[in-house]
């Protein structure tokens, strides 16, 4: 896919448009290396629920503490962005809000049930928390009418360390429920910080038994001082021959590279994915 460069006034615009209508992206939350290439095709990751998580994962740079209330406005907000900024895909994640008792789940059907009434033909992806497994609260999200439905394992399970109150065969749990009610579900995994490959050959069997239908890799790099340090920097020859492993175990749809994450040219691998799975 071809990389294209952002200028400086351009990204600067975009960042002071999301500032000025109170929203926030993970783009710039988490410190992607994505950031202007992806604003640079005016499209964004959409982090609603704050930017303050009530975890604390030693890989990612979003600011932890006590999380702020929910703006009951932002469902109406998002929508008019995205409509001003004439997008057609759009990817909504969050911040974990363990504080919530049902973990943010009827902001996001909030949030997605808004964007669907004021742009009826947009594909909609979300990319959300576990929810602490709570089966009712991911009913509510399932209730909205959106495309894709994502939930990120991160690392094998012996690196869990790194993800603070979270639990590897829980967040299987997680994407199992939603394709066992119906929906394209994905997946990502990020290399780097200690796994072996046996590990992640694992990994990839327990996705493709409960039928995770696409899986992201990309390389872990440390954001932020504070964050776990990066063991291993991988080749792309390397991403290429995991990724064959992926697709080996039965995984029908794999994107593997060093810049690669789980948003990353979102549409155009949900394109993929409907077309392997004759959606």
């Amino acid at each position: 896919m071809e990389k294209k460069r952002i200028s400086l006034a351009d990204l600067d615009l975009l960042k002071k448009s999301f500032k000025q209508s109170g929203l926030h992206t993970v783009c710039q939350a988490a410190k992607c290396p994505n950031i202007g290439e992806c604003f640079k095709n005016k499209t964004a990751t959409f982090m609603i629920l704050g930017d303050i998580c009530s975890r604390n994962c030693a890989f990612c740079a979003t600011t932890h503490g006590k999380p702020l209330d929910i703006d009951e406005k932002e469902p109406q907000k998002l929508a008019d962005t995205i409509k001003n900024l004439g997008l057609k895909y759009v990817v909504i994640t969050s911040v974990t809000r363990d504080d919530l008792p049902d973990g943010g789940a009827t902001h996001f059907k909030n949030v997605v049930d808004t964007i669907k009434k004021e742009i009826p033909d947009i594909k909609v992806e979300l990319l959300v928390p576990d929810f602490k497994g709570d089966k009712k609260s991911i009913d509510i999200v399932l209730s909205s009418k959106f495309e894709v439905f994502g939930h990120n394992i991160e690392t094998v399970p012996a690196l869990y360390k790194f993800r603070k109150w979270a639990d590897y065969n829980r967040s299987l749990d997680v994407l199992s429920y939603a394709k066992q009610k119906g929906f394209i579900t994905k997946t990502g995994i990020m290399l780097g910080l200690g796994e072996t490959e046996d590990q992640l050959v694992e990994v990839f069997k327990d996705l493709n038994r409960i039928n995770c239908d696409i899986l992201t890799i990309g390389q872990y790099l440390k954001p932020l001082k504070d964050n776990a340090e990066m063991v291993k920097e991988y080749s792309q020859e390397e991403f290429d021959y995991l990724k064959k492993k992926a697709l080996d175990t039965g995984i029908k749809v794999c994107v593997s590279g060093k810049y690669v994450r789980s948003s990353y040219f979102a549409e155009q691998t949900f394109q993929i994915a409907e077309g392997n799975l004759n959606l």
